[in-house]
């Protein structure tokens, strides 16, 4: 899926996900702990960018059940944009994109359900993060 050109002005990699999910925030960590050197930028759903972005993809942002990876104009939704962000990973985590074997409806059965219950499982903030003064020239947004 490619993006309409309002848009185009992206970075590379940009990861957009639920700013008051504690679950998408440590998932948003994860990544960063192990994207040392910082291919991936960050926005969330709250933000002014984010709700931009998912209403042109059709996504709900007060329900999003999905976090996305906009990666060179191509957008991922779902397990597929888990896996490519594990693809680019330091460590053995890169080896966790070979599941992209694994047909589609599964992942993402698999990851509908995880991230419908992503409150219940960790819980919700009353605001987004605010990331610290060493990450923040990640977030744009």
């Amino acid at each position: 899926m490619n993006l309409k050109a309002p848009l185009s002005n992206l970075p590379d990699r940009l990861v957009i996900f639920d700013g008051v999910c504690n679950f998408c925030n440590a998932s948003s960590n994860f990544i960063i702990k192990r994207d040392p050197s910082a291919k991936f930028t960050f926005t969330t759903v709250q933000s002014e960018l984010g709700v931009r972005i998912l209403g042109q993809l059709g996504i709900d942002p007060d329900d999003p059940n999905t976090f996305v990876l906009i990666k060179n104009g191509e957008v991922h939704l779902k397990s597929s944009a888990a896996l490519q962000i594990a693809k680019e990973l330091t460590g053995a985590w890169s080896l966790a994109s070979y599941l992209i074997v694994i047909p589609s409806v599964i992942r993402d059965s698999v990851y509908g359900l995880i991230a419908r219950n992503r409150y219940a499982l960790m819980g919700k903030r009353d605001t987004c993060m605010v990331p610290s003064a060493e990450v923040k020239a990640r977030f744009i947004g």
